[in-house]
């Protein structure tokens, strides 16, 4: 059994920017939603994934914004696009998909709970998260679960983490709090880059292993003292950013691996949300002989 666990808020996002827009009846923008559609439908019906959850930002905050005022919000986030979240989640439903909505904690909260969970599980031989997002990388192990672009076209097991990033799965979380997440709103310690922060973190594992006195360092980079220094003056703000940066793996999900098996869409709701939304093309989309739920 191959588990497909895709990242909906990230899927939403790339069709409403990259698929052709459209219009409801009622005049909303619903090509994020379609686009979405069309995506999912994809996944089954052309990359031949057969059990499948989808984890979405019901709401985009979370208990990270009470950790840290300048973690990410929807300042920004067109209102088209924040007015299609529930009607994504609505489209991911229809088409049969087992689907997470996060409020307290994100989606790649729910996507980092499941495969921590289910790489476990005896029926699973590989866990494949659907989702170009760097902060997921720490989830990967070995080749049991692995990140999937699906824009791109590439997967990532524990090699090619180790190749981009330098460093193992379970040093991304302090190499996002060295290096800064701009995507998240972690602003990083200053002076530390992403090479210096690879450097460091293959020697030492993690940020707060680092020895405040560069001559005890286990690696050499230029500008260690500035470096050294300025890690000294922010390890307050080093262990918040890893905290914000660590991806919870306490999610309280309900299902188990053969729960995610894609059965068919609920074809009566894909058609009525799709005359919702104006589209009679995405039900005969659905692959021949498809069970409807």
């Amino acid at each position: 059994m191959q588990l497909h666990l895709v990242d909906g808020t990230y899927e939403l996002f790339r069709a409403h920017f990259g698929a052709p827009a459209a219009t409801a009846p009622d005049g909303r923008q619903v090509g994020g939603t379609l686009g979405l559609g069309r995506s999912l439908l994809s996944l089954v019906r052309t990359e031949g994934a057969t059990h499948v959850a989808v984890a979405f930002d019901h709401v985009i905050e979370s208990f990270r914004n009470a950790l840290f005022a300048g973690y990410k919000d929807g300042t920004g986030v067109a209102p088209e696009l924040l007015a299609q979240f529930e009607t994504a989640e609505r489209m991911a439903r229809a088409l049969g998909f087992v689907v997470w909505p996060m409020v307290e904690f994100e989606a790649d909260d729910a996507l980092a709970t499941a495969a921590a969970r289910f790489a476990a599980a005896a029926p699973v031989e590989r866990v494949v998260v659907c989702s170009p997002d760097k902060d997921l990388a720490q989830c990967v192990q070995g080749e049991r679960v692995v990140l999937r672009d699906r824009r791109r076209r590439t997967t990532s097991g524990e090699a090619a983490v180790r190749e981009r990033f330098g460093i193992a799965p379970a040093s991304i979380p302090d190499w996002l709090a060295l290096v800064g997440d701009a995507a998240d709103g972690i602003p990083g310690i200053p002076r530390w880059g992403e090479r210096a922060a690879s450097l460091a973190l293959a020697a030492h594992g993690r940020a707060d292993r680092i020895p405040d006195d560069p001559a005890q360092w286990s690696f050499s980079v230029r500008g260690a003292p500035g470096l050294a220094a300025s890690l000294r003056q922010h390890r307050g703000e080093l262990e918040l950013y890893r905290t914000l940066a660590t991806l919870r793996t306490d999610v309280p999900l309900s299902e188990r691996p053969e729960d995610l098996e894609w059965r068919g869409a609920r074809r009566a709701d894909l058609e009525a949300l799709c005359a919702e939304l104006g589209d009679d093309e995405l039900p005969a989309r659905l692959p021949a002989g498809s069970r409807e739920r």
